[in-house]
């Protein structure tokens, strides 16, 4: 795995030389074939497309994590073929030699970092954008999730970040509405933000704090002992992500989902404190406690009181169909800028109100059970994202985007256990 600066940027420079000469390549044949084909289509070639996938498997790091921020899980911004491809490598292992590894255990916890553990498995039993993580036995007995860094990722976030800014603009694949330096500029942020062990073990304890009377979710214990800014050790949680729950038990994910939507809003209104990081993965469910059992907590960031004010009033108004009320508080949140032309206003607002609709009471007995199953709200609320990335006169407030994507993978989880959750009631709760 490259780790230093120069490395990286030489695995950027040798992967944007070979898809332009693919590019090219692909270009010529197509002229004397008499066939059109776009730059777009050339540059996402089939060819590019497993090049691409290839090299981000073995830099993982900084590209992987932008893919997964600017793609939302849902295909709105990034070409489809991006988009599925950062899915796919997301869950693609590739893990550390066994000397890295060694070396980075005997830089944080000494030559004898053996002798701290009763036990310690040397291959990972998960790896991510950043990080790879281990199960051990403490000397003490206690099963422990061992959370270890990539090395040179931390170093070239903002060498990674400019590169791929530079290549993402000189491709052309993101519209102009998407503001590619200010979601860049948000992601090395939140990047930074993950990078920093030690501020994810503090927030994995403030979790553990909020929810410690809840009687579903389960945050697991840190051993500040063996956590250092590279590596975070914690709780081993037995639980199973659920994703691969049975299709059978429609009940037990009506639960989950219910539940799972309880947090987030719970988050929004009440915590003023949110784990953004929209991975399905990051929720298991342990049949034998009956817990739901929450894990990565590096995305986690606080949201002012003045910005969580304006976003419920602005939600509520949205839930209410109020379009005068969702006008003002989208402009207070820096949506709007009152400029914009009445298209872009109207799509706008009738997004919100659209987002809004789960909430709603669905009959006059103020039944408030919404079948996810049968919702089309992304799918209209998509239609109106063209328009708005060609009228947006602003980018979108600078806490939105964490807490979209999270929310927006909450409901996107919901649809795929096709829960029936009574959201009008959660929200009654929360929110008012």
């Amino acid at each position: 795995m490259p780790t230093t600066k120069l490395q990286r940027l030489f695995q950027y420079g040798s992967l944007a030389t070979s898809m332009s000469l693919n590019a090219a390549s692909d270009g010529i044949k197509s002229v004397v074939s008499g066939q059109k084909t776009s730059l777009k289509q050339l540059a996402l070639s089939s060819k590019n497309v497993s090049l691409l996938g290839d090299r981000l498997k073995k830099m993982r790091g900084a590209a992987l994590k932008v893919g997964q921020m600017l793609s939302i899980q849902d295909e709105s911004f990034l070409p489809r073929e991006i988009s599925q491809l950062l899915q796919t490598v997301q869950n693609q292992s590739y893990f550390m030699p066994p000397r890295q590894l060694n070396r980075i255990l005997t830089a944080n916890f000494g030559d004898q970092w053996r002798a701290k553990f009763k036990s310690f498995n040397e291959t990972p039993i998960a790896s991510a954008s950043i990080s790879q993580v281990h199960s051990a036995v403490l000397q003490s007995g206690e099963k422990v999730a061992v959370k270890i860094q990539y090395p040179g990722v931390k170093d070239s976030i903002d060498s990674d970040m400019d590169t791929l800014l530079a290549l993402l603009s000189a491709s052309s694949l993101l519209p102009k509405g998407m503001y590619a330096d200010k979601s860049i500029a948000n992601a090395r942020e939140e990047l930074k933000w993950e990078c920093d062990f030690i501020r994810e073990a503090q927030a994995i304890k403030k979790f553990g704090e909020l929810l410690a009377d809840d009687s579903v979710f389960v945050v697991p214990k840190v051993y500040d002992h063996l956590t250092t800014k590279d590596i975070i050790t914690m709780d081993y949680l037995e639980g199973e992500p659920i994703t691969d729950l049975s299709r059978d038990d429609q009940q037990l994910k009506d639960w989950i989902g219910s539940e799972i939507m309880r947090l987030c809003l719970c988050e929004i209104a009440v915590f003023k404190f949110m784990q953004t990081d929209p991975n399905w993965g990051n929720f298991l469910y342990n049949s034998q406690t009956g817990k739901i059992e929450l894990i990565d907590f590096g995305a986690s960031r606080g949201f002012d009181d003045q910005f969580i004010s304006n976003y419920v009033h602005c939600l509520t108004a949205g839930v209410n169909q109020d379009y005068e009320q969702v006008k003002l508080y989208s402009t207070k949140l820096g949506y709007l800028t009152g400029l914009e032309t009445k298209e872009m206003t109207d799509a706008h607002v009738e997004s919100i109100m659209v987002l809004g609709e789960p909430f709603r009471p669905t009959s006059s007995s103020q039944d408030s059970t919404y079948d996810f199953s049968k919702q089309d709200v992304t799918n209209r609320v998509k239609a109106k994202i063209g328009l708005m990335l060609r009228e947006r006169l602003t980018p979108p407030p600078e806490e939105t985007y964490s807490l979209h994507r999270k929310f927006s993978g909450v409901f996107l989880l919901c649809t795929r256990l096709q829960a029936k959750i009574k959201c009008h009631e959660l929200f009654e709760r929360y929110f008012k």
